[in-house]
């Protein structure tokens, strides 16, 4: 075990921890329980949104799976998750506040209560929850493999007592703060990413005896590694491309991410996040791929490339240091697994308890059935999480695409289109929830593009078509 890499680590949980309890306060004192435990109290300024978008955005995919990814393609991999520095500037200038205003006009906490009064459907706000809690769980299950992978790597445990471990740690201060912890913490990881991954970045590079000498080793091993094709020269255009809709427009049909958009005081707020947020998230996107190539001809033969980060941390930095840098990859997986577990919990209590079982549950009861759900899904993704993938950026970029097919037009064009109704709607997400698992499970990717692609396209002309063969009939005057 690692005792100087492994103090920071424990340093940041406990920080972690403090906010969470001082974030309970205001919880316990709350007037509006659910507004403030699932959305802070819609009172984020511009500096918080922008960081709290980018460390739920950047999770355990970004920093452990993307890095991994990057090892065994090469610089190809670097250029396809550059299609991720538009996300915030997409999500907070496509939603924007034409969603923020219409969220609070229809007291909207969720994504889910946003389409329930946009659509007025209980099947609209049925087939959503389903798909939050489907496809989050897959997302989730990423999380919680990069945290126990990360714990693992500096402490010599075995996977599954690293990853016990990880869930502990989230589960108790996402538990007792709510989104108010998670929106404080995000701005602190946030800041931890930025710094962590451009002083790793750095000590790779003298590692490896500078960036010339890194890419002639590179093109030593395999020419390919250093051209837009990827190692096997499988990375055509037309699916580097697609990764624009996929980890690009698309994003913001993902629950965790269009929530932000709810939660931002003035437009002052948003304006300033859509600066912050596209030049950190381009940032830490650029220093964590380029860390994942580069450290392929200073560490060669990683059995597992989600084990890159920790072991080149490791591998290139005094073990203190090392640890301070870490705690970067470990911020970017805690904030990610806060949001997604009070979204999904958001889901079962809101969205299904709340308007279908019991809609006039007590304060007490609701805040019960909160705290409750959170850590009971907290236990069944630790199940989940038991028997992982060597390479978890495959769970997150299936759990992405399954929530964009479902989503990404029921949301805009419930936004910008008043013609579009409840029938299309739920048309729509039939389509794209059905085609893309069809064609995931099929491999298909038409012109080599991203599976994705077809189904957003499908489940668009889907919502068109229906909405407007479903008008309603015009009254007689």
């Amino acid at each position: 075990m690692n005792g100087q890499a492994l103090f920071p680590m424990i340093l940041m949980l406990i920080i972690m921890f403090g906010i969470g309890i001082w974030a309970s306060r205001s919880i316990r004192s709350s007037t509006n329980f659910l507004q403030d435990y699932f959305l802070g109290g819609r009172s984020l300024g511009g500096f918080i949104l922008a960081m709290t978008m980018t460390a739920t955005y950047g999770s355990a995919s970004s920093f452990i799976g993307g890095p991994g990814v990057a090892y065994t393609q090469g610089l190809g991999w670097v250029l396809l998750a550059m299609s991720q520095v538009a996300t915030g500037y997409f999500v907070l200038m496509i939603l924007g506040k034409k969603f923020s205003i219409m969220a609070r006009r229809y007291e909207a906490v969720t994504l889910v209560d946003f389409l329930k009064e946009r659509y007025q459907s209980k099947w609209v706000v049925l087939l959503s929850s389903f798909s939050i809690i489907v496809f989050l769980f897959s997302a989730m299950a990423a999380q919680w493999i990069g945290g126990g992978r990360l714990i693992e790597s500096l402490t010599g445990l075995s996977y599954t007592s690293a990853l016990f471990i990880f869930a502990i740690s989230v589960l108790v201060y996402v538990v007792i703060g709510g989104f108010r912890a998670v929106a404080v913490t995000d701005a602190v990881q946030g800041a931890i990413m930025f710094i962590g991954t451009l002083i790793l970045l750095i000590a790779v590079m003298i590692a490896g005896g500078g960036v010339s000498n890194i890419i002639n080793d590179l093109y030593t091993e395999n020419p390919n590694l250093i051209t837009p094709f990827g190692a096997a020269g499988d990375l055509s255009p037309a699916f580097v491309s697609s990764f624009w809709i996929l980890v690009g427009v698309g994003v913001v049909a993902l629950p965790q991410i269009a929530v932000r958009a709810m939660s931002y005081k003035d437009s002052k707020s948003m304006h300033r996040a859509i600066i912050i947020g596209t030049i950190v998230v381009g940032f830490i996107m650029l220093n964590m791929h380029l860390i994942g190539v580069f450290a392929r001809p200073i560490l060669p033969g990683i059995d597992v490339p989600d084990k890159v980060m920790p072991l080149i941390a490791l591998e290139t930095m005094p073990a203190w240091l090392a640890g301070i840098v870490l705690a970067a990859p470990m911020a970017a997986i805690m904030s990610t697994v806060d949001s997604l577990l009070l979204l999904v919990s958001s889901s079962v209590v809101k969205d299904v308890y709340l308007n279908y079982i019991r809609p006039n549950a007590s304060p007490k009861k609701i805040k019960t059935m909160s705290i409750g759900v959170t850590a009971i899904l907290g236990i069944i993704v630790f199940l989940f999480a038991l028997d992982p993938p060597d390479l978890i950026i495959w769970l997150n970029l299936f759990a992405f695409g399954g929530l964009e097919a479902a989503f990404i037009w029921p949301i805009v064009m419930g936004l910008y289109w008043k013609k579009g109704n409840k029938y299309g709607a739920l048309a729509s997400m039939i389509v794209g929830i059905g085609s893309y698992i069809v064609f995931d499970w099929l491999k298909i990717q038409p012109f080599g593009m991203h599976v994705v692609v077809l189904p957003v396209l499908l489940s668009f002309v889907t919502y068109v078509c229906v909405s407007l063969l479903k008008q309603p009939a015009m009254k007689a005057s």
